[in-house]
């Protein structure tokens, strides 16, 4: 099986998508405590399931959906991939306006989950 490398704008540009989103859950995967530091958290102490969750939720799903996008290559995981991108930034905003999360950390982080959704979601509709 060989790694299909779109020559396609608008496909490679969501394929560049998955693997910014590979490259993140490979971060929260192999190194929690870094990526908790890089985003500004931190583990209660005695609290060690933290590093579970981070491997798992924001390491693994990520990791997964990234590479089911790229060894798929099919508009509709660009989709899936899309998308959870966009609720990701959906939620992050929804966090800025009622929890008083309104800082410089989270526009940047909302800005960068809403570029990691609009170039799949650009790509499947027709856009790109």
């Amino acid at each position: 099986m060989d790694l299909y490398i779109p020559t396609e704008t608008g496909e490679f540009l969501a394929f560049l998508s998955a693997v910014a989103t590979c490259v993140m859950g490979l971060f929260f995967l192999f190194a929690p405590g870094l990526s908790f530091r890089a985003v500004g958290l931190s583990l209660r102490e005695g609290r060690r399931g933290g590093y579970a969750e981070a491997r798992s939720t924001l390491g693994g799903f990520p990791l997964g959906l990234g590479l089911a996008a790229i060894v798929l290559a099919q508009p509709m995981v660009y989709l899936a991939l899309g998308s959870a991108f966009a609720l990701a930034a959906f939620g992050r905003i929804l966090s800025m306006l009622s929890d008083q999360g309104n800082t410089l950390v989270n526009w940047l982080f909302v800005l960068v989950q809403m570029v990691l959704a609009i170039l799949p979601l650009a790509y499947v509709f027709g856009f790109l």
